[in-house]
């Protein structure tokens, strides 16, 4: 179930409560034309704005001023109940959106003195937003009013209200069944974009579709490797990271590593183990008031651990993490924040993730951390742990100068058949215990085994 039009007016009477003060205008965004102006690309609207309306219309604007909040609607085109069939009247969108309604051509009038706004990220809306404005929108040109309304958006963002946990709970839904579906269309021999197209109808047999670009892939040491043409062999490991994107915008986020022959190889799923003991380990940290920097170093002490104990790396657990000499099969953060964007809010920068004053470290791995906030209650993040052989990092002689002998190499070679695993789940903190919102897709080796090829 979407927002109700109550509760989307309760978050921007929140908003302007906030900056009781500042006008505030959002864009919706436009179509974008994939190589013609009727073939586009499938549309999304700005999240700021998708949370404030509730709607995903393009080329709208919703202006809120203290107690006023109206909608700004393009004039339909004469030929849109030909192609596109009935769309919503005026009175329509008032009643969903919960407020009124007002022909676009009447914001250049109504824009107040000093009206604040968010830079959309798409060029074009954002070249439209400056000729409404009159100003220019970079970040050099940003006014005071336009740094209050980040500020007061991502306070209002950190924390999800019911609705939006309806919607992380519906995308958390058909994200486990995306996982469990690719699972069982997994086989030897079937090429990484069958296993894709598995999960992908899962999701969308639900009538939802994915919030980023999936990745399915044997090499799971490429982070983001969005190739799908690898065939699956034998002893292979398939990381999939997908997540599906609820019918009202927000974000499922999951990354499950499974053996293509549904049992791990000893060194396979020894380290399967250490990284699922690190996810673990990271999850139960997620508590109020707890630093999401600690998570993530909880986490990374975790895994150092259990690789001295695995003979892969010399040396104290607590010095090798001080000395970044994990972040050698480790390189990212442990997770983000989740919510509207699978990133939430990172169009932001690091103004949402970080508090003020905090900035990011200039160590290897630890510079990756893409949040660095005390935990609150109802905020949604992700926990995914990996551990990786990137090759670029493995060869490199300054990671090698660095490290020193503090990496066994000739018993690193006994795990060359790990690439690369990753286990991640959606966590919603609350005010006892962290909530994993994606525990239905198994994590357990043999929960894995017994849905592997099981189609």
């Amino acid at each position: 179930m979407t927002a109700t039009a109550s509760e989307r007016r309760a978050r921007r009477n929140r908003l302007a409560t906030a900056i009781p003060e500042i006008p505030a205008l959002l864009a919706s965004g436009g179509l974008r034309g994939r190589n013609y102006a009727a073939n586009p690309y499938p549309y999304r609207a700005s999240s700021h704005f998708l949370y404030l309306a509730g709607e995903g219309i393009p080329n709208a604007y919703l202006l809120v001023h203290g107690d006023e909040h109206t909608l700004f609607l393009p004039k339909p085109e004469p030929d849109d109940a030909l192609w596109h069939g009935p769309q919503p009247s005026i009175d329509e969108w008032s009643e969903r959106v919960g407020c009124p309604v007002r022909p676009l051509g009447d914001l250049p009038r109504a824009i107040p003195p000093n009206t604040a706004t968010i830079a959309p990220v798409d060029p074009a809306a954002c070249l439209e937003l400056e000729v409404l404005l009159g100003r220019s929108l970079e970040p050099s040109h940003r006014t005071d009013p336009d740094h209050l309304l980040e500020l007061a958006m991502v306070e209002l963002r950190l924390r999800h209200d019911d609705a939006a946990k309806r919607g992380l709970r519906a995308a958390a839904k058909a994200t486990s069944a995306a996982h469990i579906a690719g699972m069982r269309a997994t086989r030897v021999g079937r090429r990484e974009w069958e296993i894709k197209a598995a999960m992908e109808h899962a999701i969308q047999t639900l009538g939802l579709s994915t919030s980023y670009p999936p990745i399915v892939t044997v090499h799971g040491e490429v982070l983001h490797n969005h190739a799908y043409g690898g065939e699956l062999q034998s002893g292979d490991i398939l990381l999939a990271d997908v997540g599906a994107e609820s019918v009202d915008g927000w974000a499922g986020d999951v990354t499950r590593s499974w053996p293509v022959d549904g049992e791990f190889n000893g060194p396979q799923r020894d380290i399967y183990e250490m990284v699922l003991r690190s996810q673990q380990t990271a999850i139960q940290a997620c508590r109020v008031g707890v630093s999401y920097e600690s998570v993530h170093l909880q986490a990374c002490h975790s895994l150092t651990e259990d690789l001295v104990t695995l003979g892969i790396l010399r040396g104290d657990p607590q010095t090798l993490v001080a000395d970044g000499v994990h972040a050698l099969f480790f390189p990212h953060g442990v997770g983000h924040l989740l919510g509207l964007d699978v990133h939430d809010m990172e169009d932001l920068g690091d103004r949402a993730g970080y508090t003020e004053g905090r900035t990011r470290s200039a160590q290897f791995g630890l510079c990756h951390l893409r949040l660095n906030r005390e935990l609150e209650a109802d905020m949604a993040v992700t926990i995914e742990p990996g551990f990786y052989q990137v090759p670029g990092l493995l060869h490199d002689l300054k990671w090698r100068e660095r490290v020193g002998d503090r990496v066994d190499w000739e018993r690193l070679a006994a795990f060359a058949s790990v690439r690369g695993i990753r286990i991640e789940d959606d966590i919603l903190v609350t005010a006892s215990e962290p909530e994993n919102l994606t525990r239905t897709v198994p994590r357990d080796p043999g929960d894995i085994r017994a849905l592997v090829g099981d189609s």
